[in-house]
């Protein structure tokens, strides 16, 4: 099973997430399954509350191929292209955001390169992806 997680706060934000499901289910050829939708303070800057969810689904996909269909939904939706950002004293640099489409999980894939990292740094730390995931 992939696990991605959806996160949104400008904006409609429920209609951010619709779309981006939308858009994803199309460019995958599957159905998805949610997790419900949960409410998060913005992390490492001011900025409005996320809606955060998680999204469950099979595919043949090759990893590298669902990067590129991640990064295609966060353009469609408006998002700039994007790389990590780190402060000067190396911590990680957020912002807001129309959308954010992270993979979480490859199956029991372990994947490490200058362009993605499998299981998510984060998959840990956020303790909300924790619970969204044992939801689903």
């Amino acid at each position: 099973m992939i696990y991605l997680s959806l996160g949104t706060n400008l904006g409609d934000r429920e209609w951010n997430l619709d779309r981006a499901r939308a858009l994803l289910a199309e460019a995958l050829r599957t159905d998805l399954i949610c997790s419900e939708t949960v409410r998060t303070k913005a992390v490492g800057f001011d900025g409005p509350d996320f809606l955060n969810q998680v999204v469950a689904f099979q595919s043949e996909v090759g990893p590298e191929e669902l990067l590129d269909i991640c990064q295609g939904v966060e353009k469609e939706m408006g998002r700039d292209p994007h790389e990590a950002e780190y402060d000067a004293q190396g911590r990680r640099v957020y912002h807001d955001r129309v959308i954010d489409v992270d993979i979480l999980l490859f199956n029991d894939r372990k994947i490490s390169t200058p362009r993605l990292t499998i299981p998510h740094p984060q998959v840990e730390e956020r303790t909300f992806i924790q619970e969204l995931l044992k939801e689903i």
